[in-house]
């Protein structure tokens, strides 16, 4: 272990956030030319040190460009067996407090039947593309793309405590650069979903494939919100809308059933919301 960490367990928990001493030393590498950085380590991504660091793996991490994968190789190969699965399937984490969104289009596969599939093919490209963007200005981690949806994980090492006011500005940026509430309407309807909680967070690997990735009833709490919004709607969690300072006379509390249970949301719509004062403080 590095840092005097008992397990690696705790290693993950501190990183994740954003109280590892990794994080907190000034690297030397801040004193190579020249920006943009990694957030995390100040290497360099541009000039001569970015082409020479890169061959080390001090690339941009394809999960958000502002931080480099290198970063997350040493916790990676810390990850453990996992009891009851074959030798080779490993998992490396902890269980901390961040906040997700999840986002999909809504009636793709109508669109994919009424559309000739360029076209339908660029739709989502420029989905991808726009949500990717959204994603990484406000800090997320872009867990996957799937199908006609996209997951982000707002997590306390990139964003701070704030993860759930990133998460729901995030949001709503989402529905502007979807075109909803245009005067010309949405390029691409979506509903999105937000959710608060403590979920494992970590990488998840076997063989030679690996998955940064965050698994637990919150997340699966945030999937459903976005399921059930309509199009041009956000729903999100009562704990993640408190956390974000959602002004509550712009939002519409819903009692919702999942799974068997009640989740207490509220939903903000770019039909009848100012976006813009959605968020109070």
């Amino acid at each position: 272990m590095t840092h005097g960490y008992a397990t690696a367990e705790e290693e993950w928990h501190d990183f994740l956030m954003g109280t590892h001493p990794h994080l907190q030393d000034k690297s030397p590498l801040r004193l190579i030319p020249s920006s943009p950085r990694c957030r995390l380590c100040s290497a360099p991504f541009a000039g001569l040190g970015g082409m020479v660091l890169r061959r080390s793996g001090y690339a941009p991490w394809d999960k958000n460009p502002k931080i480099c994968g290198r970063c997350f190789k040493g916790l990676q190969t810390q990850a453990r067996r996992c009891p009851g699965t074959e030798e080779n399937h490993q998992v490396g984490g902890a269980e901390v407090e961040l906040s997700m969104l999840f986002a999909d289009v809504r009636g793709s596969s109508r669109l994919a039947r009424q559309m000739p599939i360029r076209e339908f093919t660029k739709l989502m490209n420029r989905f991808y593309t726009v949500s990717s963007q959204a994603l990484v200005d406000g800090d997320a981690i872009i867990e996957k793309f799937v199908g006609d949806e996209v997951v982000g994980l707002f997590l306390p090492f990139m964003t701070g405590p704030d993860h759930a006011r990133h998460a729901v500005a995030t949001a709503l940026e989402l529905l502007r650069a979807t075109g909803h509430g245009s005067p010309e309407g949405p390029w691409c309807p979506i509903g999105v979903g937000v959710n608060s909680g403590a979920a494992f967070v970590g990488i998840v690997s076997s063989g030679e494939t690996a998955d940064f990735t965050a698994l637990g009833d919150p997340v699966n709490i945030a999937a459903h919100l976005a399921s059930l919004a309509s199009t041009g709607e956000v729903l999100i969690g009562v704990e993640a809308a408190r956390r974000a300072a959602v002004t509550m006379d712009t939002a519409e509390r819903r009692s919702l059933s999942l799974k068997g249970h009640r989740v207490e949301a509220v939903a903000l719509s770019a039909a009848n919301s100012d976006l813009d004062v959605a968020l109070g403080g």
